[in-house]
């Protein structure tokens, strides 16, 4: 399967198809324990149950029809242009295409348009994530927090951080 950028299309607003559409790309990853893969469906269903008043915006990645890879995020409460970054995840036959580099872009400049200043990540330090730590870097997030033993004995929570400059709004 390739993935042509160029073909890349984007949307916002979630449809309730896209509750299993979600679970469906959470899962295949082989990533996520299978209660991390409710959470992500959940966001799903607040969004579609609540709206914009949910807190969560999303931002879907397709190519020819398909779901390839989505980012859930939504701001910080009691912060002033704060945004947390809940969920990015590309299908596992599309990942290494600039799939999730173009979705993370998108989904600063939406963030920046909305007034967001900077971008917290938080993701685990077990050894199958340091892929995602590496392209965390690689699009200019730092590391600035280890919580040891956070998730589990043994799984660290390490938070990442982007200060927006605003150019990620003229960006296209």
């Amino acid at each position: 399967m390739s993935t042509t950028l160029s073909r890349l299309i984007f949307r916002k607003k979630p449809t309730p198809a896209d509750r299993e559409k979600v679970r469906h790309l959470v899962q295949s990853t082989g990533m996520f324990y299978p209660f991390e893969v409710d959470v992500a469906v959940e966001l799903v269903d607040l969004r579609l149950t609540q709206g914009t008043s949910s807190g969560y915006y999303f931002l879907f990645a397709e190519s020819g029809g398909e779901l390839i890879g989505y980012a859930c995020y939504g701001p910080i409460a009691c912060t002033q242009g704060s945004y947390d970054l809940y969920w990015i995840v590309v299908d596992k036959n599309h990942q290494r295409r600039g799939v999730g580099r173009a979705l993370l872009r998108h989904a600063e400049r939406e963030i920046a348009r909305r007034g967001g200043r900077r971008v917290y990540i938080e993701t685990s330090g077990r050894d199958q994530y340091a892929p995602t730590r590496a392209f965390y870097q690689r699009c200019g997030y730092t590391p600035e927090a280890v919580l040891p033993d956070f998730y589990a004995p043994g799984d660290d929570k390490l938070v990442y951080v982007k200060q927006l400059s605003g150019a990620e709004t003229l960006a296209k």
